[in-house]
């Protein structure tokens, strides 16, 4: 079943155009790559299903259409978005940036079970629950942005590049844990990364952009195997 649909999205930054016709689909508890070079749209994407810029096109979430919802809106539907940056709240507590992601919550008991399932799947977070985020390294407060989504829920994970800035040990310790949320909680996940042998890791599937538009599409396997994929993405 496909959870997510986009086809011939647009968006613009005011007279800007950034996507000129991005087309791709999420199946239901699926993991798909978005790649490409800086410019080439992919944040922008992200940021138009999550409602963030003017769109065009169709985004269909779940067999409705989203396109034109408020930020708030989409988070309602069930999509979460770890952006560029991570924007973690820097004076609240791990604790506390973790209840933020759960705001439209109710279910106390289940709460307090996805605290302790985050920290276990988090070791560095349960070390520094009562820490400002402000205080914890750059790799924590990855930790903590995926683990603050996760506690809204959502049956689509948006997660704009979890590597950036980290050491390549971080990187690899975040993707793991990436990795296991995804098999043990089902939740579909749309990843852009400039690394594409970490995004290859947990991704089935993935989306080439270029100046806007969708080129290519193929599964991990498949973009492995081709010479411009390796020259452009895996340094081979």
């Amino acid at each position: 079943m496909t959870l997510l649909e986009l086809v011939d999205v647009t968006a613009s930054y005011g007279p800007v155009q950034v996507l000129e016709g991005v087309s791709l689909s999420v199946p239901d508890g699926g993991a798909v790559g978005i790649l490409g070079a800086n410019g080439a749209g992919k944040t922008t994407t992200l940021r138009a299903i999550s409602g963030v810029v003017r769109t065009g096109g169709r985004i269909v979430f779940d067999g409705k259409d989203i396109s034109g919802l408020r930020p708030d809106q989409v988070a309602a539907r069930g999509i979460a978005h770890v952006p560029e940056g991570r924007g973690t709240l820097p004076n609240l507590t791990v604790r506390e940036n973790l209840m933020v992601g759960a705001y439209l919550r109710k279910d106390r008991r289940a709460l307090a079970a996805d605290v302790d399932y985050l920290i276990d799947l988090f070791p560095n977070l349960g070390e520094r629950i009562g820490s400002n985020a402000s205080a914890l390294s750059g790799g924590e407060q990855q930790m903590l942005a995926v683990g603050r989504a996760f506690m809204a829920r959502p049956r689509l994970l948006l997660l704009d590049e979890p590597s950036l800035g980290l050491a390549p040990s971080t990187a690899k310790n975040v993707y793991d844990a990436i990795r296991r949320l995804r098999v043990e909680s089902g939740i579909a996940m749309l990843v852009v990364e400039q690394n594409a042998t970490l995004a290859f890791s947990i991704v089935d599937t993935a989306t080439v952009l270029e100046t806007g538009r969708s080129v290519l599409t193929g599964s991990s396997t498949e973009l492995k195997g081709r010479d411009e994929i390796r020259r452009a993405y895996l340094g081979g």
